[in-house]
């Protein structure tokens, strides 16, 4: 994070507490070398770059607010939010409570061992 530019460096900081207040009961952990937040499996990842903001919500998530998502760039599961234009904060919000609540019926990992 520290190798862009202060202005990136803040939106990633809100990308995150946006996160963590839609999904407050997610761990945050790396995963393919991005931020990502995990509950029941994971939730969504995000990154930057140096002209946007990656966020991966996996396919069901884009799918579920193409809409919203059609006027960005973006793949099957990814979507791009330009650094030169303003981050959609309330969106990032839905989408990450569309994917708590897809992951609600995924029973939780509970670490166990042979007995």
């Amino acid at each position: 994070m520290l190798q862009f530019p202060d202005e990136t460096q803040e939106i990633l900081r809100a990308i995150r507490n946006v996160i963590r207040e839609a999904a407050p009961d997610a761990v945050e952990k790396i995963s393919y070398q991005m931020p990502t937040f995990v509950l029941n499996g994971n939730l969504v990842h995000f990154a930057a770059f140096k002209n946007h903001i990656g966020f991966y919500p996996t396919p069901s998530g884009i799918e579920a607010f193409k809409q919203e998502l059609a006027g960005y760039k973006g793949a099957k599961g990814s979507v791009q939010f330009p650094l030169n234009k303003p981050i959609p904060y309330e969106l990032i919000s839905k989408i990450v409570k569309y994917r708590v609540a897809e992951n609600a019926h995924i029973p939780r990992r509970i670490p166990c061992c042979d007995v």
